[in-house]
């Protein structure tokens, strides 16, 4: 079976891009945010503690944003490849042997991907370290080091997370019945691990929250610290809960759909129901994408907006904090960007056979395309509004602390910016990828 998944990896290199490109930017952003543990080794006194500060914090939060995604790419792409498990399982293989063969084709891919990652990793790591010049938070004569510490958690976390990942629903698929396999539509059914650990993550948002009202009350911008981090736990707790959300939303808009939105509404709605697992993983990155970056940038102008009432000017350590909240805006909406059109993408190209089959029965290359986009509006309102709610876990208590007020101070147009960022990247990225599937004959599709 080892040979088997070398083989699929070399034949079938246009099936794991999705995957390979979710590991190679994972463990880009690991290694470059990990070279500042290297780079501090050398240093001592402030310098240090900001280096390590950087790598701690920031690469922490990255450390949480990369893991899963990689486990939602990897999920996905092992999914899609039900019907070529149930025919391999026709034909004798065992459990134990598919569940190698796709552990193995997923480190295979992870070692790959996290070797090619070290050239840009470094750059990553000049770039953060040349930010920490420029604010004067780490002095000029301080050199970037990428050495044993960066390249030991970049290919580890990355080979440990993809492996992980492809075990557990290799394992799901492969001790299935052929039946059941070929029939794995993914319903939006939510297993005791998958809610245990959606739960866990909710229990430390909520620690968090509880944690800022309370012990950080009067550390004015120290309450950073702690209420941070809320919006990325509630973020991830929302979207592991995404299936039953579609779900239930699929549901409910089910009927007016339907007897508003015409064939193409009538085949949303259907899509939606029957293909609740592959929505939610491109409800996913929607969700993180809005819930951190809404999140850290209202905690930030409530800060500078507290701070400029006091009439103080802010110390070193509080534009330390402001440079990191920066960095974790670019770093999610780089990030999450890439990984919502790199899931969309992988998501509509496995659809070519489902796209054959309706245009087959008398559906219209258009009302494919509407059908799609309503599936793309859907998609966005669920992501903003489950990302909405995970920023409130840091805004509300933030501000609470902040300017005595559960709203935060800043712009309504920073939200409408970040929701407006999310649909088109949303819409843009369905509508080109589904005009491209489309230009494959129908007949082609369906024999393909």
């Amino acid at each position: 079976m080892t040979a088997l998944a070398l083989r699929s990896l070399r034949k079938r290199a246009g099936a794991f891009t999705a995957s390979f490109l979710a590991l190679f930017l994972g463990a880009t952003i690991l290694m470059g945010f990990a070279s500042m543990l290297d780079t501090a080794s050398g240093t001592s006194g402030s310098a240090h503690e900001t280096l390590v500060t950087m790598a701690s914090v920031v690469g922490g939060w990255g450390l949480l944003l990369v893991v899963f995604a990689v486990t939602s790419t990897l999920t996905l792409s092992v999914r899609q490849r039900s019907a070529e498990m149930a025919l391999l399982k026709s034909i004798g293989a065992t459990p134990a042997q598919l569940t190698r063969m796709i552990t193995g084709e997923a480190a295979g891919l992870a070692v790959v991907a996290a070797l090619l990652a070290i050239g840009p990793a470094v750059l990553a790591g000049r770039g953060l370290l040349a930010l920490l010049h420029d604010t004067g938070q780490v002095p000029a004569d301080v050199s970037h080091a990428f050495g044993p510490i960066a390249v030991s958690m970049g290919v580890g976390i990355t080979f440990v997370s993809a492996v992980g990942a492809a075990l557990l629903t290799a394992r799901r698929l492969a001790r299935g019945r052929i039946a059941d396999t070929l029939a794995d539509t993914g319903t939006g059914r939510l297993t005791k691990k998958r809610i245990a650990f959606a739960g866990l993550f909710f229990a430390v948002a909520m620690s968090e929250v509880v944690v800022t009202v309370t012990v950080m009350k009067d550390e004015g911008s120290g309450a950073m610290a702690t209420s941070g981090q809320a919006d990325i736990f509630a973020a991830l707790g929302l979207a592991l809960l995404a299936p039953a959300i579609v779900r239930r939303v699929a549901a409910v808009l089910a009927g007016p759909l339907r007897r508003f939105g015409g064939a193409a509404g009538d085949l949303a709605v259907t899509g939606m129901l029957r293909r609740t697992n592959s929505m939610a993983a491109a409800v996913t990155p929607v969700i993180l994408f809005t819930g951190i970056a809404v999140g850290t940038l209202y905690l930030q102008s409530t800060d500078n907006a507290a701070a400029a009432a006091s009439g103080i000017a802010k110390t070193p350590e509080e534009k330390n904090i402001e440079t990191l909240n920066f960095v974790v805006i670019g770093m999610v909406v780089l990030f999450t960007a890439i990984m919502l059109v790199n899931t969309l993408v992988a998501a509509t190209a496995h659809r070519r056979r489902e796209f054959g089959q309706t245009r087959l029965v008398g559906a219209t290359p258009r009302q494919v395309m509407h059908t799609v986009a309503v599936e793309s509006t859907v998609q966005t309102v669920i992501g903003v509004a489950c990302g909405s709610v995970a920023s409130l876990f840091t805004i509300v208590p933030f501000s609470l602390v902040r300017v005595d007020s559960p709203v935060p101070e800043g712009e309504v147009w920073t939200y409408v910016a970040v929701v407006a960022l999310a649909a088109v990247l949303t819409g843009a990225t369905v509508a080109t990828a589904t005009r491209r599937t489309l230009r494959t004959p129908a007949i082609e599709a369906v024999s393909a």
